[in-house]
């Protein structure tokens, strides 16, 4: 442990996986004492996480703080080393906002409230993990640890077809993950040490050809996090089948977790290669972002056409990352805090609809907005923040994004506009199906085939909680962006700065005329490196 008297991150961390393992200990049948104690775990988890951020971290300081370093298991080179930075801190913040607003959300679970509750926290504590780990053993543990209850969150307590979501989750995600295990031992034994240290990682020397297969295999892994066409097919599945609660953990944590792993791994560990592979991420995300937005108007299913807006809005994480610009890097880790914030109001809502009309099949609906105005308008804001309204946090993330990408100095004048011009495209579909959404879920008359409750009720002040809680920080980044910007924005200048610096070592080894124009050869052959970061004040 270095320079810290108490292991606060440790402490974050372990605390939902100590308390779940307590979870048979204690007397309740029924459940409700479980579901208060899931419930006070959480709220003491995230506190503890904002105090400590609050009072122990420094906002303008780019480097790991709060640093703890155990040996854990020596003789695999296993290291208990975690730490925060200006990447991870907002992300454990939205995974502790969303993960107890999840516990919170299935407080009418009754079907094994103990497993439930148990595989909760267990979920909670390895996705924190994930997000502060700096050693790569004890990312991929936690990486894999948090499968498991994905998939049992799924196969237990989904849908019809919950069986065939699950496995299709589990065989999708256990296929990625051989692809960071493989990748992580082969930078770890690459050079004469051996050390499975993140840091330590990203300061060796790996020839270029190693480097783009290492970098290729996180790429795929990462990517079905994400997730990134055509590795996307695992998500609608599983969202239309979870529930309410394990929807919006899936929108809005662990899609992030593919997000941050791209940059963490991919962009700062592994810049060289980062070079050759931007180019591909700014295609795949016009892909995602296109492909997204047509599929999502097709579907008949509520929580569907919300998964493949997902699949589009996350997209432009992945134009934000390549766009080698610090306003690019910035659009893209708030995009990330917005979409989890948006995708998991709107995935709750879809399950409040579904517990009072017992369908999510949007063409069976019609006519909701006169027994349940409440709830209209919930998810009439909601879906205006996910279209990008301005005083909207959506709005603030894209026009970040479209921004880097557009005064990126790194591509060809031609790329640029092919770029902005397609993914605009996604963004005029997007009112589409959300519109189109609002109206045969809301507007119109009640189809007769709609079997309600015999006394239908709006929602309670439970679920108006809920949802104010998701809606409120929607509304406040986007009027006052610096609310989530002040806690990443020094942490992006040296992502872009240190993504910039290899450029004019590796521009003349572009493998193919291709990349020649795509990339703006001349200003990176003549330019010196402190020309290349024009960063604003």
């Amino acid at each position: 442990m270095n320079n810290i008297e108490i292991p606060w991150l440790t402490a974050i961390i372990l605390l939902p996986l100590v308390a779940a393992l307590a979870i048979p200990l204690i007397p309740d049948k029924e459940g409700r004492t479980v579901r208060w104690y899931g419930l006070g775990v959480a709220i003491a988890d995230f506190a503890l996480m904002i105090y400590t951020f609050w009072y122990k971290y420094d906002f303008q300081s780019s480097t790991f703080q709060l640093v703890e370093n155990y040996p854990w298991v020596p003789q695999l080179g296993l290291h208990w080393a975690v730490g925060v930075d200006g990447l991870s801190m907002p992300l454990l913040l939205l995974t502790g906002l969303i993960n107890t607003l999840a516990i919170f959300a299935a407080w009418k679970v009754t079907t094994k409230p103990r497993l439930f509750y148990g595989l909760m926290l267990v979920m909670y504590s390895a996705q924190l993990g994930v997000f502060v780990a700096q050693d790569m053993l004890l990312f991929f543990l936690m990486w894999e640890i948090e499968l498991v209850p994905v998939y049992l969150l799924i196969s237990i307590w989904g849908g019809q077809n919950r069986r065939y979501a699950a496995t299709k989750f589990i065989l999708y995600t256990a296929a990625a993950s051989i692809f960071i295990l493989v990748a992580g031992f082969a930078m770890a034994f690459s050079g004469d040490t051996v050390t499975f240290d993140m840091a330590t990682l990203g300061m060796k020397q790996y020839p270029k050809a190693f480097e783009l297969l290492v970098y290729a295999g996180f790429l795929i892994a990462f990517g079905v996090k994400l997730p990134i066409f055509p590795l996307h097919t695992w998500l609608p599945d599983a969202h239309g089948e979870a529930s309410a609660p394990g929807s919006m953990i899936l929108a809005g944590v662990l899609l992030k977790m593919g997000g941050y792993a791209l940059i963490r791994i991919n962009v700062e560990m592994l810049p060289n290669a980062h070079v050759y592979f931007a180019p591909v991420l700014a295609i795949l995300g016009v892909v995602n972002i296109v492909y997204g937005a047509c599929c999502a108007f097709a579907q008949t299913n509520l929580k569907r056409r919300l998964a493949y807006s997902s699949i589009a809005h996350m997209g432009f994480v992945l134009i934000g990352i390549a766009s080698y610009t610090e306003l690019g890097i910035s659009g893209a880790v708030l995009q990330m805090v917005s979409h989890g914030l948006i995708a998991a109001s709107l995935f709750f809502l879809s399950g409040v609809t579904y517990d009072r009309t017992h369908t999510l099949m949007m063409d069976k609906m019609g006519g909701m907005a006169k027994v349940m105005p409440k709830t209209f308008a919930l998810f009439t804001v909601g879906s205006m923040a996910s279209l990008a309204l301005p005083g909207m946090s959506g709005f603030v993330g894209e026009l970040m994004v479209f921004l880097g990408i557009a005064t990126s100095d790194v591509y060809s004048s031609s790329f640029k506009v092919v770029v902005v011009l397609l993914s605009a495209v996604g963004v005029i579909l997007t009112p589409i199906y959300l519109l189109s959404m609002l109206r045969q879920v809301f507007y119109g008359e009640q189809n007769e085939e709609l079997h309600l409750d015999a006394v239908i009720s709006d929602v309670k002040p439970r679920e108006i909680f809920i949802t104010a809680c998701l809606l409120l920080p929607i509304i406040g980044i986007g009027f006052y962006p610096k609310l989530a910007m002040q806690t990443y924005d020094v942490k992006a200048v040296e992502l872009a700065t240190h993504a910039r610096q290899v450029l004019p070592v590796v521009a003349h080894q572009q493998p193919s005329s291709l990349y020649s124009r795509i990339f703006t050869a001349p200003t990176l052959a003549t330019a010196q490196v402190e020309s290349l970061v024009n960063i604003s004040e």
